[in-house]
């Protein structure tokens, strides 16, 4: 995560272990610097070389390498990164930037072994109980970069066969433009004609900035083995046609994990009831949906409920208009028991992820899809004496649309 350099001073004289004289120097030094990483790490180098025992050395050191990831400085990534690694070693984030940067300087040896490291520490993480799709993401995501180094890493020790074979790991973990170039430098170095297969691949999904010199690569590797282009087109159609099935089977996994897994729009989501039943909101296009964010432990929720139950009246021969109730209480458990007490409609569903989606930052809130499945209208809180009226008035509105 990205941090500006005003936060990272907050949090380093949060920490509250100097003395008050190289306090309150860091502090001046640091509000001089204002919000430039650069001038961020020269103040903390400065101060390094003037208090090299300072109580905070980790701290700062830490701070460097995160501001020096943040400006691509890899010396520094390097310096203060491995002094970084050796007090907390499974540091993620500095394991991958040091491994790269490495690489980058040209010494494979050591962006090996720090690869190896990374790809263990990732590997520690991934059990089957993890329950969040963007876990099992972000781990697949890491484990292909960990490989990726170790690839470069071989390739460059001219440990071809090794390189090959990590190469494919890391494009089977996360399939990207980047591991399909290493995978093709591996194959052309045991001049293989896959080598442009992956090639083609790196071009299909490559972006705008990069497709050029990916075409170039595989053009000059295709004319290795061929007097001319013929037949080219065809390899790049089959690797498009890899690259969409790798994408099919991505989001499958993640999918197993969370239905809503990658989806960016509410009338596509995917939500479930305590029962265990499930509806998909894109089954819902063409009709105006209303979504009420509710929870058990929500005293206004409760207030307002017979003002909803009203409104759905006011609606209830319309077969174009849905009302949902969306539950967001954290302890699922919670809430077939309420509804049995209180008498609620037990036609509710789990918000699932889709609060954060439609930025739902209080409740009881009121939510308004249009027949696309698009947000047409929101009502954070209510006023109970215009909630009925308002509400009915919105949906006529967006129904007339």
């Amino acid at each position: 995560m990205k941090l500006l350099p005003f936060l990272w001073a907050g949090l380093l004289l949060a920490q509250g272990t100097l003395p008050p004289a190289e306090q309150q120097e860091l502090s001046n030094a640091l509000a001089e610097a204002g919000n430039s990483s650069h001038e961020f790490l020269a103040a903390l180098e400065s101060h390094l070389k003037k208090y090299p025992k300072t109580p905070s050395r980790f701290e700062l050191e830490r701070a460097i390498t995160k501001s020096a990831i943040e400006i691509k400085d890899n010396a520094r990534i390097v310096q203060y990164g491995e002094q970084v690694l050796a007090q907390d070693p499974e540091d993620l984030a500095t394991l991958d930037a040091v491994s790269r940067a490495l690489l980058l300087a040209s010494k494979p040896e050591k962006a090996l072994s720090y690869a190896q490291r990374y790809e263990k520490s990732l590997r520690s993480l991934d059990t089957p109980e993890i329950s969040r799709w963007q876990t099992r993401a972000e781990l697949d995501q890491g484990l292909g970069r960990a490989l990726l180094y170790q690839s470069r890493a071989q390739l460059a020790l001219n440990k071809v066969p090794e390189a090959v074979a990590l190469a494919q790991q890391s494009h089977a973990a996360n399939p990207t433009a980047e591991s399909a170039r290493a995978l093709g430098q591996a194959y052309s170095a045991q001049k293989k004609p896959e080598a442009c297969d992956a090639f083609a691949e790196a071009f299909v999904v490559s972006q705008d900035a990069e497709r050029t010199a990916d075409l170039a690569v595989l053009r000059a590797e295709w004319r290795k083995t061929h007097p001319d282009e013929k037949g080219l087109g065809d390899v790049v159609l089959a690797a498009h046609d890899r690259a969409v099935e790798r994408g099919k089977q991505r989001l499958a996994r993640l999918r197993a994990i969370d239905p809503n897994a990658m989806r960016s729009t509410a009338g596509d989501f995917v939500v479930t009831g305590p029962g265990g039943a499930k509806l998909d909101l894109a089954s819902l296009r063409g009709k105006v949906v209303v979504l009420d964010f509710w929870a058990t432990w929500c005293g206004p929720c409760r207030t307002q409920h017979p003002l909803y139950e009203q409104v759905k009246e006011r609606f209830k021969d319309r077969q174009d208009v849905v009302f949902l109730n969306i539950n967001t209480d954290e302890d699922r458990n919670l809430v077939a028991p309420f509804l049995e007490k209180n008498q609620w409609n037990k036609s509710v569903y789990f918000e699932g992820g889709l609060s954060r989606l439609m930025n739902v930052s209080s409740i009881p809130s009121t939510i308004i899809l249009n027949k696309r499945g698009e947000l047409a209208s929101r009502m954070n809180g209510f006023i109970p004496d215009r909630f009925v009226d308002s509400l009915t008035e919105r949906v006529k509105r967006i129904l007339e649309e």
